[in-house]
């Protein structure tokens, strides 16, 4: 039996705390990069709604009268210098305040609970469906590199990041709602799944918790049945991107020198796929999947309008056309930090999954 030397004991203890720190550190100065991409992101997002004119002659320009125009105008403190409304709507949302709407008058902190629950559930069953779609069908295209198995999947992988997201959903509930009958058209629950709903004491936003909260197993099954096909169209778009990371990255892992070595003594090419290559190739999917939540919120736009799924890309639609700045202004704001959170916690499993991405 071999005993440490005390020296190398310690200089192994010093390593230790060194990745601690390095990781500690990456931590950090990821968490501090949020709030200077938020603040970019908010005053784009601020100066681009304003660069069109107020919000209120914006919404109701042409519907009142010139005199009562300029009196809401003024109460509501559109009429002061620009740099002024600027910054105190970036106090009003530091104190969790977005304004209220023009055309309906809710807050639209009520807005974007209500409804940003609902796009979190769809983008949550999009990138589980990306997840099931582009890991194993990746590792298949890999596994059978230049063979008829991968041309399969790469034209595959093709059409379905290539296909738009409006156009994916309609042929699905032509085909499986309208022809099939297995699924419903549009919807987030059923009309009987939505009165039960309602009786629930102190109620989430999140249809498919507070139906597991009552354990009812037909309203359970009925939300995860609206929300297939929605999370299909979308996933299918997002998979088809995984696809292609996995079976590229996979490819150039199995050509490494420890995966030949590995080959050379017998290990059979399944476990080689499973065990030793798959790891490595995932870091890269995990680093592009930040990016993806953006280009799934963007597509969630597309998918609820398609499917009349009450989320904030369906809203955002209603509001655009009401021309209710304050509204489209605090959900693109929403979205944009929702983003740059998503980033963060990719880089973070990126950091623990691959400790090189923290120096």
């Amino acid at each position: 039996m071999t005993i440490a030397a005390p020296e190398a004991v310690a200089e192994e203890q010093e390593t230790d705390k060194a990745r601690g720190g390095g990781f500690l550190r990456y931590v950090l100065i990821r968490f501090l990069l949020i709030f200077p991409t938020i603040f970019i992101l908010v005053t784009t997002v601020f100066f681009l709604m304003r660069s069109t004119g107020d919000p209120i002659t914006a919404a109701l320009g042409g519907r009142l009268s010139a005199a009562d125009l300029e009196r809401r105008i003024v109460d509501a403190g559109y009429d002061r210098p620009l740099l002024v409304q600027y910054f105190e709507y970036l106090g009003e949302i530091v104190r969790g305040d977005f304004g209220t709407t023009f055309t309906d008058g809710r807050e639209v902190t009520a807005i974007l609970t209500q409804y940003g629950a609902a796009t979190f559930e769809l983008v949550l069953y999009a990138l589980i469906v990306a997840l099931i779609i582009g890991i194993p069908l990746g590792m298949i295209a890999a596994r059978f590199r230049d063979r008829w198995p991968d041309g399969i999947l790469r034209d595959f992988a093709i059409l379905a990041y290539a296909t738009p997201v409006f156009f994916v959903g309609l042929l699905l509930k032509l085909i499986f709602s309208v022809q099939l009958g297995w699924f419903p058209i549009s919807g987030r629950v059923s009309t009987s799944g939505a009165s039960t709903l309602n009786r629930i004491t102190n109620p989430t936003p999140f249809y498919l918790l507070d139906a597991i909260r009552l354990g009812d197993v037909d309203l359970i099954i009925d939300c995860l049945r609206h929300a297939a096909l929605p999370a299909l169209a979308l996933g299918l778009l997002i998979g088809g991107v995984f696809l292609r990371l996995v079976r590229t990255n996979l490819i150039g892992t199995l050509e490494r020198q420890y995966i030949e070595s590995a080959r050379s003594r017998g290990v059979k090419e399944s476990r080689l796929v499973t065990t030793h290559a798959l790891r490595p190739a995932l870091i890269p999917v995990i680093t592009v999947m930040g990016m993806q939540i953006a280009l799934s919120l963007g597509g969630a736009v597309l998918t609820e309008t398609t499917f009349e799924w009450n989320g904030l890309g369906f809203v955002l639609v209603q509001y655009m056309q009401a021309r209710d700045f304050v509204a489209v202004q605090g959900i693109v704001m929403l979205m944009a930090v929702i983003v740059a959170v998503t980033n963060f916690i990719v880089d973070i499993i990126a950091a623990l999954i691959d400790p090189r991405v923290r120096f």
